[in-house]
């Protein structure tokens, strides 16, 4: 839940009950029972700024650090609350989701998720204000709308092929190879005062003129060595011969339908598992990727080194760092599915 970008040397080991714990069901009338994740670190956050009355219904957790996390969601999961609101940006919700699943199993709560970090994807998807609040939330759960997602649910492979089931992570924005130094970068633009779609405007800027200008051994511009199997069969993705086989220069993976900024790098909006990747793309091919990332589609992208695909479930080797929800994970060789469907509350 630390705000810079951190370096994991390994994914999250977490473990739950010896089963998920089941919720009690809600009384008719009786108004919900709502848990509270109070990430005080996160870019908008000053002191307890909660706006509505505390009440024996409503359960406030401030963890210090993702360690204390566990603990807080089954303390809200035998309190049988109804509503769970993540109040943080992308990585607090990834790290909510990644402690609460071996808890919360297939039986998760509503969520409800306030826009209060550095960058919020997962709210720009959800279509939430910027100005949505717990008060707002609670609202909603009984008069609102709700929204169904799955995110990406990760866990490494080991040498035998087993998925090891408690070292995991849960979360929504998958990024390789040059997106790893785009997060780098986001994070040099929030130190100058820019977040969200500025962000993301202003990285995506500095990438143009380091693609125009620099050589293949910049970052930027080289990827990152990786293999990519699709599906359950593990079918090896095609390569357009476009470049260096065994590298792709830029790897991306989701489950939202709406980007910030605008981006449209799956194509049209589509529900489910989707990645965009780019072979060792020349620098002619510029003006393509940004179209790409726009959203338009050209006959020319697979032979030009583009791949917009759709999948159930994809294996991710890698050598290098990969990023998720803004923070870096190391490489390894990962089972990239889709997580447990999630309610999200909606106005």
């Amino acid at each position: 839940m630390a705000t810079p970008i951190y370096e994991f040397a390994q994914l999250p080991q977490v473990k739950g009950p010896a089963v998920a714990l089941a919720r009690p069901a809600r009384e008719p009338g009786a108004p919900p029972r709502v848990g509270v994740i109070y990430n005080p670190r996160s870019h908008r956050n000053k002191g307890a700024d909660f706006d509505c009355g505390i009440s024996p219904q409503i359960h406030i957790a401030q963890p210090g650090d993702r360690s204390q996390l566990p603990a807080a969601l089954e303390e809200f999961a035998r309190n049988g609350i109804d509503l769970l609101v993540i109040n943080g940006g992308d990585g607090t919700v990834r790290d909510v989701l990644t402690c609460g699943a071996p808890i919360f199993g297939d039986d998760w709560p509503a969520i409800a998720v306030l826009p209060k970090g550095k960058t919020n994807a997962l709210t720009v998807d959800l279509g939430l204000p910027a100005d949505w609040s717990l008060q707002s939330a609670i609202d909603a759960f009984e008069n609102g709308n709700r929204v169904l997602r799955r995110p990406l649910d990760i866990t490494a492979i080991g040498e035998s092929g087993d998925t090891g089931e408690s070292s995991r992570v849960v979360g929504f924005i998958l990024g390789a190879g040059a997106l790893t130094t785009a997060t780098q970068a986001g994070q040099g633009a929030h130190r100058l005062g820019a977040f969200n779609a500025l962000a993301v405007g202003a990285t995506t800027a500095w990438g143009v003129l380091q693609w125009l200008f620099a050589s293949r051994n910049n970052s930027w511009r080289r990827g990152a060595r990786m293999a990519i199997g699709l599906g359950a069969d593990n079918v090896a993705m095609s390569h357009s011969g476009v470049g260096d086989p065994e590298w792709r220069q830029i790897l991306l993976a989701s489950t939202l339908e709406t980007m910030p900024a605008g981006l449209k790098p799956f194509g049209p909006m589509r529900k489910g598992l989707k990645l965009a990747v780019t072979d060792q793309i020349s620098r002619r091919s510029l003006l393509l990727l940004l179209a790409m990332i726009r959203g338009k589609v050209s006959a020319k992208m697979r032979e030009k080194g583009f791949h917009r695909i759709s999948t159930p479930q994809f294996t991710l080797a890698i050598d290098e760092s990969f990023i998720l929800d803004g923070e870096a994970f190391p490489g390894g060789k990962y089972r990239i599915a889709q997580g447990a469907e999630l309610e999200f509350v909606t106005p």
